[in-house]
């Protein structure tokens, strides 16, 4: 049962206790569980009480009669399942103020480190609201979807805040708060999102269907690859004795690890070998299914579900766009989503259209290829394109070392064509001389230079012969003196006496210039000079 007060006494009595003494008396009602809150501005019995004299006594929450209510029911009903989330009080770093800290320090953190990369919370609010791709990217959109407050959060933030208004909140708890006060916050960032995202994801979608398409043609014009069939086909009917008109193309991946068992050469460098010297206008073939080669990069099972997940993105779009528009919304802001969304429809519907088709060529194409009609459906186009690709590339491989092969030979019978032979008179036929003026000039030249080569010898001949002549006598003449010399000399020292002979000269020194022989005369001075 609900207790009124009873009504206020008369301004004769004495007046009521203060509300501090009435917010200390026990509350009305013992709770087992914890409820939640409804966060209303409570009224007290002194805000009425002196506000008008005559109807003080006539207030409409003293009119009210106490209403029966199941305690046990909405205790039930309005149970908090929420955990209760400590108030803690943060000094600053600075010391001088206290924050309000709410969210545990994993979020808070996660928080904070997201706004270091986005603007300012109250742009992120009018860019929200206005669409404004300028003030936030996709990127932030998408950070944003990260942080969107839980109404348990919400609530445990106003809760604190109102418990205690002089304490600023923290950053993150403040972030929080002011992305709860836009309405529809969820729609407007999903709906945000899909516009910036759309274009790239039909870009995803599209291009592969594109080079599906694309690397179909390329396989089915290509001549290299008929010429590969065709060499590996016979090759193989005659290994197996048969007379198969084709084989299965995941044969393929097996070519290049079956081999010879006499060099151990694989399958695949003899059809290359073969394909080279019966086809020349060959190609490498894998440069020339480019799309083909993207096509095995792609996950079409993925493209598919994109796909599927365009279509209902546009749906939800739809309704969010509905929703956000019974809120404050321009029109024109209303009508450009309006027609953006008009036109991703019928681009979905295109692109589901291509897609389907696309895929019925490729099994249509697998059936040209010789596969079963039961089986095209089983078969993905990624592993068929990634079969094909690798396969174009070992035989472009396989097909260069066949080339460099083959050209090591002819370089090796060029050299022995010449292997033995000696260079002879090459002087008969004189080289870069094609026209027979030239011809007769260079005879003339050469009869010039001969002739006047053999002048030179002549005169040379003679001036060497006359010089070694008269060399010969000189040095005969000289010869015979030195030796008449040599003979007297040594007669006389043989005829001589030991006194006789000659002894070594002794130098004698000039005292001429000598500072301390002032005595010497004059006399003196010139037979030493003489002597």
């Amino acid at each position: 049962i609900i207790r009124v007060p009873p009504p206020p006494p008369c301004f004769s009595i004495q007046a009521p206790p203060p509300p501090q003494q009435e917010a200390e008396q026990p509350p009305l009602f013992q709770k087992r569980k914890k409820t939640i809150r409804l966060f209303w501005s409570e009224v007290r019995p002194a805000d009425w009480i002196y506000r008008n004299h005559k109807r003080s006594q006539e207030s409409l929450w003293s009119r009210l009669e106490p209403v029966k209510v199941d305690t046990a029911k909405l205790e039930h009903l309005f149970e908090s399942k929420s955990k209760e989330m400590p108030v803690t009080k943060k000094t600053a770093a600075d010391g001088k103020r206290q924050e309000i800290i709410i969210l545990d320090s994993k979020r808070s953190n996660s928080i904070n480190i997201g706004l270091t990369v986005l603007p300012p919370p109250r742009t992120i609010k009018t860019a929200i609201l206005s669409f404004d791709e300028y003030a936030l990217n996709k990127e932030g959109i998408e950070k944003i979807l990260t942080m969107i407050p839980t109404e348990e959060e919400t609530q445990k933030i106003q809760e604190a805040q109102l418990a205690n208004p002089d304490i600023p909140l923290g950053s993150a708890e403040q972030f929080l708060l002011t992305l709860s006060s836009i309405s529809e916050l969820s729609a407007r960032l999903q709906l945000w999102a899909f516009k910036l995202d759309y274009e790239a994801t039909e870009k995803e979608v599209a291009e592969p269907l594109q080079d599906l398409k694309e690397g179909m043609d390329q396989l089915e014009k290509n001549k290299t690859l008929r010429f590969i069939l065709a060499t590996l086909l016979a090759i193989g009917n005659f290994l197996n004795g048969s007379n198969a008109k084709g084989f299965d193309l995941t044969y393929l991946e097996k070519v290049p690890e079956v081999k010879d068992t006499v060099h151990k050469q694989s399958l695949l460098h003899h059809v290359c070998s073969i394909v080279v010297e019966n086809f020349p206008d060959g190609t490498d073939l894998y440069s020339e299914i480019g799309a083909v080669t993207r096509s095995a990069k792609v996950d079409f099972e993925q493209l598919k579900e994109t796909l599927t997940q365009m279509e209902w993105r546009c749906k939800a779009s739809w309704d969010h766009l509905k929703v956000i528009a019974k809120h404050e919304m321009k029109p024109a802001l209303k009508q450009k989503m309006s027609d953006f969304l008009k036109d991703c429809a019928e681009r979905i519907i295109i692109l589901k259209t291509v897609h389907r088709r696309i895929m019925n060529r490729f099994h249509s194409f697998l059936l040209f290829l010789g596969q079963p009609a039961y089986s095209v459906r089983e078969i993905s186009v990624t592993r068929f394109s990634k079969l094909l690709s690798e396969f174009a590339l070992e035989y472009r491989t396989t097909r260069e070392r066949v080339l460099q092969q083959r050209q090591k030979r002819a370089d090796h019978r060029e050299r022995n064509k010449t292997r033995g032979k000696m260079i002879t008179d090459i002087s008969a036929q004189p080289l870069g001389l094609c026209h027979a003026e030239d011809a007769a000039e260079h005879e003339q030249m050469k009869a010039v230079l001969k002739s006047s080569l053999q002048r030179e010898d002549r005169d040379r001949d003679s001036t060497s012969r006359s010089a070694w002549a008269a060399g010969s006598e000189e040095s005969q003449c000289v010869t015979d003196d030195a030796a008449d010399e040599i003979m007297e000399r040594i007669v006389r020292s043989a005829t001589q006496s030991p006194r006789e002979r000659a002894q070594p000269r002794e130098r004698r020194r000039s005292r001429a210039n000598r500072k301390s022989c002032t005595s010497i005369n004059p006399e003196d001075q010139i037979r030493d000079s003489k002597t």
